[in-house]
């Protein structure tokens, strides 16, 4: 079954410059958007592993951002753990459209 989205609008503006970390709040929730090789990404705000907050670590050349707490580090494409650990972080699809950024949260279905 294929995942389902709401979509949600950031800005008109340009949310992050290469191998920089913003954060912007998307329906209550904060997200941290970076750009690699000039496409727009978007993550969890906090590491999975520890809590640490993704926006004070850093990018690196290969599209990973790296936790400041441990160093673990993550594809932002994927989220995919590259330095090994087995953790997962959590990303989230963006769409650039003719009335702004658009970012999506996974819908959440109630009940059975």
């Amino acid at each position: 079954m294929a995942k389902e989205y709401n979509w949600y609008r950031i800005t008109d503006e340009p949310v992050a410059h290469e191998k920089t970390i913003t954060v912007h709040e998307v329906n209550g929730k904060k997200i941290c958007f970076t750009r690699h090789e000039g496409q727009l990404y978007a993550f969890a705000y906090k590491c999975p592993h520890a809590g640490g907050i993704m926006a004070d670590g850093h990018m690196d050349d290969k599209g990973n951002v790296t936790c400041p707490l441990h160093r673990y580090r993550f594809n932002v494409k994927n989220g995919y753990n590259s330095s090994g650990e087995g953790f997962y972080l959590k990303t989230y699809p963006v769409e650039l459209r003719e009335e702004g950024v658009f970012v999506g949260l996974e819908k959440s279905w109630l009940g059975w």
